[in-house]
């Protein structure tokens, strides 16, 4: 008998989705900041054993639309809600789901789900008890399961029981594949995650990687990105004074890509105002986002 399944993560932004996959997948596929909206794309990883295929899909966090961009993120959301074979929905111990809509369709479907009570780290085991019980009312069918992704507490729980709920099925994708995604895709979002990491208040949301060059070598691959902003004062702070920042930006990123590919790296990046690119479909399709006509 051969288990396999969609996994689809979901929840409000900071829950610590990213990191529940990553520990989850055994590799750093999502990005991981304390910033909300990190994750902006739907993000596979696969996790296969001689009996089984766990297919993992991180969506961006829940948000109201404010951009084109925004509506792009929730359409990954929805199209996550559509194929799961099994929900993961992620809380934590002081938060509710903020769109009701999206916790009405997991609350109507009659897929499994598995409610992670995240972070319990950092809280009590009264507060805890409540907000499990607190789930446990809202969608009665669902596995409640406390967790700390970061410690990686009763993430072999959550592991446990993703096996048992998943249907039979033959694999979905060859045995050796890790993710869906290219190795542009996660250079992209290295760097995306350092501008994250590194720079306050509004310049991260309003940045956007693309990589232009990948050219792999045997020991040193040669990568030209380039970050596309929506004002010159944005561009002026992310190189920062006598170019600083944009040189930090650059080394951090390229430590973490070399660290992804087991390769050194020869990182280049240069910076683009394309205006309101948030808002432009042409410029969100350029980006990866599925943006319809």
């Amino acid at each position: 008998m051969h288990k396999s399944g969609f996994v689809n993560i979901i929840g409000n932004p900071n829950v610590g989705k990213s990191t529940l996959m990553n520990a989850l997948v055994g590799e750093k596929l999502s990005i991981i900041t304390s910033k909300a909206q990190t994750t902006r794309h739907r993000i596979m990883g696969i996790v296969n054993g001689d009996d089984f295929q766990i297919v993992y899909t991180d969506t961006p966090g829940i948000v109201n639309p404010h951009y084109k961009l925004h509506e792009q993120m929730m359409g990954f959301v929805g199209s996550a809600l559509q194929d799961a074979d099994l929900f993961l929905l992620v809380t934590e111990v002081g938060e509710t789901l903020k769109n009701q809509q999206v916790l009405q369709k997991v609350v109507d479907s009659d897929v499994p789900v598995i409610v992670v009570v995240n972070k319990i780290d950092l809280s009590n085991q009264a507060v805890i008890s409540e907000k499990m019980t607190y789930w446990q009312e809202q969608i009665p069918r669902a596995v409640v399961i406390p967790c700390s992704a970061t410690e990686g507490f009763n993430v072999n729980a959550i592991f446990d029981h993703i096996i048992e709920l998943l249907p039979e099925n033959p694999p979905y994708f060859p045995k050796d594949e890790l993710t869906d995604r290219s190795m542009r895709f996660f250079v992209s979002e290295i760097v995306r995650e350092k501008i994250l990491l590194l720079y306050d208040k509004e310049i991260p949301y309003s940045c956007e990687v693309a990589v232009e060059s990948y050219k792999e070598g045997a020991t040193l691959d040669r990568i030209s990105a380039l970050i596309f902003v929506e004002r010159e004062s944005q561009k002026a702070i992310l190189i920062g004074h006598q170019g600083k920042s944009i040189k930090r930006l650059g080394s951090e990123a390229r430590k973490d890509i070399e660290e992804f590919t087991g390769k050194k790296c020869f990182l280049e990046l240069h910076i683009k105002v394309l205006k309101d690119w948030r808002n432009s479909d042409v410029a969100l399709r350029k980006f990866g986002y599925e943006v319809s006509d």
